[in-house]
């Protein structure tokens, strides 16, 4: 069945129950930007082997995961957040989910404890569409579109409650996909 929404900054991109590729097996993609040109996403929940420590300096005591936000530039760290009134910077893609910020603040504030992990998600390298590949795949089915969710869903830290609760929101019509098993065979 086709997706009925079109993509934009945002909205979720919900890979089918039966999706093989390992960067998007019962993914879900915040999109961040959606152009003609191409689409920016981040995987929801696919959490890296890796802390925020480990990766930035700066952040010595920050213990928190970081995702693996998709195949593309996985040389880069990008987060997303959801407490503009203390970092006052960041692109909002949604009502009130924003993408990056003033990396001083974050440092400062991630240094202070002042961020709970309820609040941002941090993504190592990102999802990528050029300008018809995701157009296709949506038009293969392999991607659902949805703006039903909760902010708590995104920034979830229960990977594989999240798919399932992105699916769940899309309402009765989609609900009993929740429950397939991610390998068919074993049904």
């Amino acid at each position: 069945m086709l997706s009925p929404l079109k993509p934009s900054s945002g909205k979720l991109l919900i890979s089918e129950p039966f999706l093989n590729d390992p960067n998007f097996r019962r993914s879900v993609v915040l999109i961040a930007e959606h152009a003609e040109t191409g689409t920016l996403g981040f995987v929801l929940n696919h959490k890296s082997d890796l802390l925020v420590s480990d990766l930035i300096a700066e952040m010595e005591s920050a213990d928190f995961p970081v995702y693996y936000g998709g195949p593309v530039a996985t040389d880069t760290i990008h987060f997303i957040h959801r407490c503009y009134d203390k970092l006052n910077d960041g692109e909002e893609i949604a009502p009130g989910i924003y993408w990056g910020g003033n990396f001083e603040a974050l440092t400062i504030l991630m240094n202070n404890n002042s961020i709970s992990q309820d609040e941002i998600k941090f993504f190592i390298g990102y999802s990528g569409w050029g300008a018809e590949q995701l157009k296709n795949e949506l038009e293969e089915n392999t991607w659902i579109v949805s703006d039903q969710y909760h902010p708590d869903v995104v920034f979830s830290s229960n990977e594989e409650e999240v798919w399932r609760e992105a699916i769940i929101n899309l309402g009765p019509k989609y609900a009993h996909v929740s429950n397939f098993p991610q390998n068919p065979n074993l049904n």
